[in-house]
């Protein structure tokens, strides 16, 4: 991909594109509060793969089309026909996890830009980033005890893991939507900033990341994931391949340079 190219995708209602070091993903489908359908679940995990293949990439920001919502979640008007019982949830669930794993594959920062509706699907989107940033206008919610249906195991522990047991339960259990104020507060989200602040927030943070030391960032990334789980899953030896890289790379060697020459120091991931 060149600079501010497109990814081709099989739906028009994702668009992945690189600016820079900076991949975007877009939830393209406004009129449904960008909603997503099993095409896009499609979609989605196309992009993921393409941006994980790309070494120019140093951040992923995602974001939602619109003013309206970052993603209403999974598109309701669907699921009488594909999610009409268990063995058609199994089969949607398939493609849905796929996309989850190619995001998940990213070894670059994912970042969630948040504006308007974040609820249900499109929470457990968010909570795929390592940083989420809303707009005060934002509002999240999961109502899946509305719908009668489970949220997926791998979703709940990570909310599990941002807000804690008790706020978990009372996410679930009520159903209900929470201000950005209140994503905030319960650690669901890092920062709120006004509306018309969004976009120029997150490009800085974006901005920020990708002068950073690539190395050193996928080192922390990977490792602070990996302290999330019990002590004797980790791989360790990977971990310590991943530190040993850092102290061997040539950033290292700039980041030196650069500190003892009082200039800013210019990495290559390498």
């Amino acid at each position: 991909m060149d600079g501010g190219s497109r990814i081709a995708l099989p739906t028009e209602k994702i668009i992945a594109e690189r600016r820079g070091g900076v991949g975007w993903l877009i939830f393209n489908q406004p009129e449904r509060r960008n909603a997503i359908s099993q095409e896009m679940w499609d979609g989605i995990a196309v992009a993921g793969t393409a941006f994980a293949a790309d070494p120019e990439i140093r951040v992923v920001i995602m974001r939602g089309a619109g003013d309206k919502a970052f993603t209403a979640g999974a598109d309701i008007s669907e699921f009488e026909k594909v999610r009409a019982d268990a063995a058609a949830e199994e089969a949607y669930h398939a493609r849905s996890a796929a996309a989850g794993r190619a995001m998940k594959s990213l070894t670059v920062p994912l970042v969630a830009m948040i504006r308007g509706f974040c609820v249900g699907g499109g929470m457990a989107m968010a909570m795929r980033a390592d940083l989420r940033i809303a707009s005060s206008d934002s509002k999240f919610g999961i109502p899946a005890a509305k719908l009668g249906v489970s949220y997926a195991q791998e979703s709940l522990e990570r909310l599990t893991q941002l807000v804690g047991p008790s706020m978990a339960k009372h996410v679930m259990f009520l159903g209900r939507l929470y201000t950005a104020d209140q994503a905030l507060a319960m650690g669901l989200v890092n920062e709120v900033v006004a509306p018309e602040e969004l976009e120029a927030t997150v490009e800085g943070i974006a901005a920020e990341i990708a002068a950073n030391a690539p190395l050193s960032i996928r080192a922390a990334k990977t490792m602070i994931e990996q302290s999330l789980i019990d002590a004797p899953r980790r791989d360790h030896d990977g971990n310590a391949a991943l530190e040993r890289a850092c102290f061997d790379s040539e950033d290292y060697k700039e980041g030196r340079r650069a500190f003892m020459e009082k200039r800013r120091p210019v990495f290559r991931g390498r």
